[in-house]
């Protein structure tokens, strides 16, 4: 067990006065966020070893040991193409009962001066439960999409080092059984807005990250609402875990929705949801290699 710090959404930075509230919102590629962050102490837990008493379930996440044949994740073309197929398939080897799974996004993140898209220190969770089914109809046709809200769904984020071991800026997760409604706050997701081509709008979006203007951090000038995801306050009850050096081939589940979960009036202790985030570990070599990760956000659809 080790100890560090964590970032929460400081609970006295959204309101704007006695009586206004204004809901807090964040930018997809940051930085750029209208809340403040607070620094909260707490020992994180190693699991390695121990994977069997974490469940999707249960505690709102799952790793195994599940290699993969793409490497690079270099190629956006073969991530869809080829990988894509290849979480489906260990989705479907790993969940029982799965009727349908649609792939919806995914992000590459380096802790490289040139990505755009970097470790997010904050603890968070992707998708609040409006988010989860706006992506539902976004992504599925209407028929299809309001039969499919009728049973279980889930949204499983699957997260993977690339590369070299996660040991720079690994990723804890907290718990579910350690948190409350209460730690959940909704914040608005911004996306930069895109031109339309040929007539033609844009609405993927995979790959489209591009570096931001550090200068226009606390402006929502060219960006829209296309999402929304949950900050966690602090809490002392919250129970940080991770994977110790992760390697690529290992993965990691993180639940961000479940329709049957106890919070959404389902199964009583059944899981909803998995805040998660970077970390700096102390027992990290100084000389270990940045970290670089692939985060796969599927749609998981139950007989």
């Amino acid at each position: 067990m080790t100890g560090s710090t964590f970032k929460y959404i400081d609970p006295s930075s959204y309101e704007q006065s006695d009586v206004a509230f204004v809901k807090p919102w964040a930018k997809v590629d940051g930085p750029g966020y209208s809340f403040r962050l607070i620094d909260r102490k707490r020992s994180v837990e190693d699991i390695r070893g121990r994977e069997a008493n974490f469940t999707t379930d249960t505690a709102g996440f799952a790793v195994y040991n599940y290699p993969a044949k793409e490497k690079s994740f270099t190629d956006d073309q073969v991530v869809r193409e080829g990988y894509y197929p290849e979480v489906e398939q260990l989705l479907r080897d790993k969940l029982p009962g799965i009727k349908k799974v649609v792939i919806f996004d995914h992000t590459i993140r380096r802790r490289q001066k040139a990505s755009p898209r970097q470790p997010v220190q904050q603890v968070h969770v992707d998708q609040t439960p409006g988010a989860a089914a706006v992506r539902v109809r976004r992504h599925l046709p209407a028929e299809e999409a309001e039969e499919l809200l009728k049973g279980r769904y889930q949204i499983i984020n699957v997260w993977r080092p690339i590369e070299n071991p996660a040991s720079d800026f690994p990723l804890a997760v907290v718990d579910w059984r350690s948190t409350t409604p209460a730690d959940f706050v909704k914040v608005d997701l911004l996306y930069p807005k895109r031109e339309a081509t040929n007539g033609v709008h844009d609405d993927d979006d995979r790959g489209k990250e591009v570096l931001p203007d550090p200068n226009s951090a606390s402006s929502t000038e060219g960006y829209e609402v296309k999402g929304e995801t949950y900050g966690v306050q602090p809490n002392e009850s919250h129970k940080f875990y991770y994977y110790k050096d992760m390697t690529p081939d290992e993965v990691m589940f993180i639940k961000c929705f479940d329709s049957y979960s106890q919070i959404n009036g389902g199964k009583k202790g059944l899981a909803d949801s998995t805040p998660h985030t970077a970390f700096v570990d102390p027992e990290t070599a100084a000389d270990a290699p940045g970290r670089q990760s692939i985060e796969v956000r599927c749609l998981v659809f139950y007989e």
